[in-house]
């Protein structure tokens, strides 16, 4: 049976925007504003990590101290370390979305640890956090599979959410960071985990939507997508987009599942941010238009 609410959390301003050519705070801050306005209640906004690395996530204090809408919405910050979660702590983030990969070389990598030395840092963060009241949702990366490794144990990664909620993790979220899931592996694992996990899907294959709808099937009941499909590790080489929002708020309106997103208003998101980064919205929704609207209306869905 199909589950009646979903909550999706908003991850365009961070994993949509990592790895474009960067633009200003103000207008990072901005995006986070109209996607609010849209009805995204949880946003992911920053990231506190090295703005050497990713210069595209430059700011994050200045991004987070110019959102006009913080009252109404549920701020999220990636954090790669205690350092950086002690910066987006006291920047007054809502949440800390902290990082760690099922796959050994893309933790290596991502953020030059091994996973035992990101366990450790998880513990530390969560310690933190749990501190002063704020939950720590921790992203396994690889989740369905490494472009290095190949195919990982469902039971592997299993074992490792559950050393994560023992580490002091509030939820984790399985990601499929270079879009190797199919319909079958999630199934497979969130048979495992149980549905009280996140999913945070990539298009690279052309099957987000597909995991998505199988995530829904297996009672799952959060999900991370990006505003116009954007976005894609920068330390993994032809990792595509993110599960775009108008393309998985256009699969729970038809399933009459509430989502609280308003599909019309993160499609205009979509085109603002295609704007601001010089491209095409990746987003087939946002491409062709909402099924309602006749292709070439020239609008994105219906008004």
């Amino acid at each position: 049976m199909l589950p009646r609410q979903v909550t999706i959390r908003e991850v365009g301003p961070r994993d949509g925007l990592q790895s474009e050519r960067p633009i200003s705070p103000a207008e990072r801050a901005a995006v986070v504003d109209q996607l609010a306005r849209a009805g995204c209640r949880h946003i992911e906004a920053v990231s506190f990590v090295s703005e050497r690395l990713v210069p595209a996530m430059a700011g994050a204090g200045e991004v987070l101290a110019l959102v006009t809408t913080r009252e109404t919405i549920r701020l999220s910050a990636l954090v790669a370390n205690l350092r950086g979660a002690v910066a987006a702590l006291d920047a007054g983030v809502d949440e800390l979305a902290a990082t760690i990969s099922a796959s050994p070389i893309y933790n290596e990598l991502n953020v030059h640890r091994s996973v035992a030395e990101s366990l450790d840092q998880i513990e530390a963060i969560c310690e933190r956090a749990a501190g002063v009241g704020v939950p720590v949702d921790v992203i396994v990366s690889c989740a369905f599979g490494s472009p290095y490794e190949g195919d990982l144990p469902a039971a592997e990664v299993n074992d490792l959410c559950r050393r994560l909620r023992e580490a002091g993790a509030v939820t984790a979220t399985l990601a499929d960071t270079t879009g190797m899931a199919t319909p079958r592996l999630v199934t497979e694992l969130v048979d495992l985990t149980g549905p009280d996990v996140g999913l945070h899907l990539h298009d690279t294959r052309g099957t987000a939507l597909l995991n998505a709808y199988a995530g829904l099937q297996a009672g799952v009941t959060r999900f991370d997508s990006a505003a116009g499909g954007f976005g894609g590790s920068p330390f993994a080489a032809g990792a595509g987009g993110n599960l775009g929002t108008e393309d998985l708020v256009a699969l729970l309106d038809d399933l009459g599942i509430i989502s609280g997103v308003n599909l019309d208003a993160v499609a205009d998101t979509a085109r603002v941010i295609a704007s601001l980064v010089g491209h095409a919205v990746p987003s087939r929704v946002s491409a062709v238009g909402a099924r309602t609207r006749p292709r070439g209306s020239g609008d994105y869905a219906p008004k």
